[in-house]
């Protein structure tokens, strides 16, 4: 290629925008590399002295306190060069893994691009070709709202139900998440994040799957809305066979909205696109999703919806902003999106999370009858729960009941840090005080990456069954702390 015909090109022999400048040579003031090289070592400190203190202290307390290099796909580098295999993804948001090529690729484009975003008086192309894109894999579903988080996604599905239905009230399921800010608060269905933050909207929670609570609830007149996660981030429970088919038709019934939480569980997390679509006959009102849209690059929420919710809210020319986003449908965003998405059908995501979930299941479900502090596998896809209970054995009864009494949830704590600090495998607790263990990697790993964690998870639970040696002595460690913190 000759030097004048690269410069009318892009990345990858693009054409140029019109008007397109290359970039003046950077200055002196900012060098991002010299700047990570001269103070990268002081990580942990700066989250001390100017951020939230506690998330260090946490990470030392249960020698989670690494220092990661890099990363690419399903894992970790430290500077010594070992890998971690991540079976968190970033609670969700690596769905492709992490600093995957087509993504990458898109977002180098988009900015090479120089478009002309967020004027606030036009319409780009990029939000558009996002929201048509997202719909195929929605057909009974007809807009989209663009934010930047899933709690945001949540606070738009709240406002609108409310709004199109002229009802003030949303029910939820106990042990819910749904976010963490005033709105979506309000529909979170665990205490320990609602603590001190009244007063919060009237919302009603729900024991999962009770469907003459739905019903009792739906007859006092005033409910705009049901929002459930079909499958709960907190403890991997899933909501009971025909439930949410059931719930659809009570709400239409009594004219409230289906409102599908799929922030952590959409875009092919369970085996399918959506993790309502394991039940036949469910059409949501209003969905939302976020989380693996984004890439892991640049923060995106999104709420689908019916034409007619959307025509309500948006009814007149006065109405155009009444419910938007500073940042929602930034092209870099939306470029990502875009990426994700072609990446999911390219590449087969869906069947993958199927297959390699159906296998992780299957061989850790196996385990069940061989220790007893092991009590059940659950989940679909690649989201999956562990959970630990108590053993028959006199002699390991004693020291799970010493646990328990300390605090709830330490003996799933006593298994995850083996398995990063001895296996290098990064893995977390459902919920405080649960000792449910869950995986949700990113949806490109296989059979490979079954192998080592089944392997390293059988090494840890035969070291638990031994009672004693290291992994009890941090168990006491653990109690200590929990003592001291009551």
């Amino acid at each position: 290629m000759t030097e004048s015909s690269e410069s009318a090109t892009g990345r990858g022999g693009a054409p140029r925008a019109a008007g397109h400048r290359e970039p003046e040579a950077r200055g002196k003031g900012f060098d991002l590399a010299k700047l990570l090289a001269e103070r990268g070592g002081e990580r942990y400190e700066l989250h001390t002295a100017h951020l939230n203190h506690q998330l260090p202290r946490m990470l030392r307390t249960i020698g989670f306190d690494k220092v990661y290099e890099r990363a690419e796909g399903a894992y970790f580098w430290d500077a010594e060069g070992n890998d971690y295999l991540d079976m968190l993804a970033g609670f969700g948001v690596m769905g492709l893994g992490r600093h995957h090529p087509v993504v990458r690729e898109a977002l180098h484009d988009v900015l090479d691009a120089s478009l002309a975003d967020l004027t606030r008086f036009d319409c780009q192309p990029l939000p558009g070709l996002l929201a048509e894109k997202l719909l195929t894999h929605s057909p009974h579903l007809d807009r989209v709202f663009f934010g930047n988080s899933g709690t945001e996604a949540v606070e738009t599905a709240l406002k609108f139900a409310r709004y199109a239905t002229g009802r003030p009230r949303i029910l939820y399921c106990s042990h819910a998440f749904h976010g963490l800010t005033t709105g979506s608060l309000s529909v979170n269905g665990e205490a320990g994040f609602r603590d001190g933050f009244a007063p919060l909207l009237p919302d009603t929670a729900l024991a999962l799957g009770d469907l003459d609570g739905l019903e009792r609830e739906l007859r006092r007149g005033d409910v705009a809305g049901f929002v459930v996660e079909p499958i709960q981030g907190k403890g991997v429970r899933a909501t009971p066979p025909g439930f949410l088919r059931a719930a659809q038709e009570l709400l239409h019934r009594h004219k409230a909205l289906l409102i599908a939480d799929e922030v952590q569980t959409g875009l092919g997390r369970t085996g399918d696109f959506y993790a309502y679509q394991h039940e036949e006959g469910v059409e949501p009102d209003l969905v939302c999703v976020a989380k693996a849209l984004s890439g892991g690059y640049v923060p995106v929420g999104a709420t689908l919806g019916k034409d007619w919710i959307f025509r309500k809210v948006y009814s007149s020319m006065d109405r155009v902003l009444v419910h938007s986003a500073s940042f929602g449908s930034n092209a870099q965003a939306m470029a990502a999106g875009l990426a994700v998405l072609s990446v999911i059908e390219d590449e087969g995501i869906v069947a993958n999370a199927k297959a390699t979930g159906d296998l992780l299941r299957s061989r850790l479900a196996a385990l069940v009858d061989r220790y007893e502090f092991l009590s059940e596998v659950r989940g679909r896809g690649l989201m999956i729960g562990i959970e630990f209970g108590r053993p028959a054995s006199i002699g390991l009864r004693g020291r799970w009941t010493m646990l328990q009494a300390a605090r709830k949830g330490l003996f799933a704590q006593m298994v995850v840090v083996p398995l990063l600090q001895r296996h290098r495998i990064l893995t977390q607790v459902s919920g405080d005080e649960l000792e449910v263990i869950k995986l949700i990697p990113p949806l490109t790993i296989g059979e490979k990456e079954v192998d080592r964690f089944v392997t390293a998870f059988t090494a840890v639970m035969d070291d638990a069954h031994k009672g004693g040696g290291l992994m009890w002595d941090f168990g006491r460690t653990l109690v200590k702390q929990a003592i001291a913190n009551r």
